[in-house]
This record gives structure tokens, C-alpha cells and sequence, in this order.
């Protein structure tokens, strides 16, 4: 699985429905896709927890006109930076 491919952005907007900040993940499961290539791009840039973070409360903040107490976007970061750090060990390459 490398980075970009339908596979990762598969997982990893699992990851963010699960997380479902705005809880309607069960209704529209493509709510977060505006999500997906951003963070894809930070963590192939080699992106850590605070800069991941960041951008998480930025776009609850401006985009989803969210409050981000509560919704810990720092916790998601750590799930995205371990699963980003996972995923490569999963077919044997590494994306960190």
C-alpha cells in the first residue's frame, strides 16, 4: 500500500469516520474526503503529531465551523501518525 492510493485513502477515511466529529459519518460516509488528500500530503511530507493536530483543529475550527473542545483533534493525530506509521509496515515498505 503507498501513499495516495485508494487503499490508504480507503483507511484512512475509515479513521476519520470513525473519529466523526460531526457525527453524520453513518448517513455520509465521503463527509471528510476534503480531509483526505491534505493529510496525505503532510504526512508524506513527514508531518508529526502537532503539525497534524493543527491542521485537524483548523478545519474543525474554519471549515466545520466547529468548537474543537471536545472533539480532540490532538488524540486523532496520535490514531493518524500511528496509523500512518503502520500502514507502511503492513506490506513491508515504510511511509515515516
Amino acid at each position: 500500500m503507498r501513499p495516495g492510493t485508494d487503499a490508504t485513502e480507503n483507511d484512512l477515511r475509515h479513521l476519520l469516520n470513525e473519529w466523526d466529529p460531526i457525527g453524520v459519518a453513518d448517513e455520509v460516509a465521503d463527509e471528510y474526503d476534503c480531509m483526505l488528500a491534505p493529510l496525505l500530503q503532510r504526512l508524506r511530507g513527514g508531518a508529526d503529531q502537532a503539525e497534524i493536530a493543527a491542521f485537524l483543529r483548523q478545519e474543525l475550527e474554519d471549515h466545520f465551523g466547529l468548537d474543537p473542545l471536545g472533539l480532540r483533534p490532538d488524540a486523532m493525530a496520535v490514531r493518524v501518525i500511528d496509523w500512518w506509521a503502520n500502514a507502511g509496515r503492513a506490506d513491508g515498505t515504510s511511509f515515516v
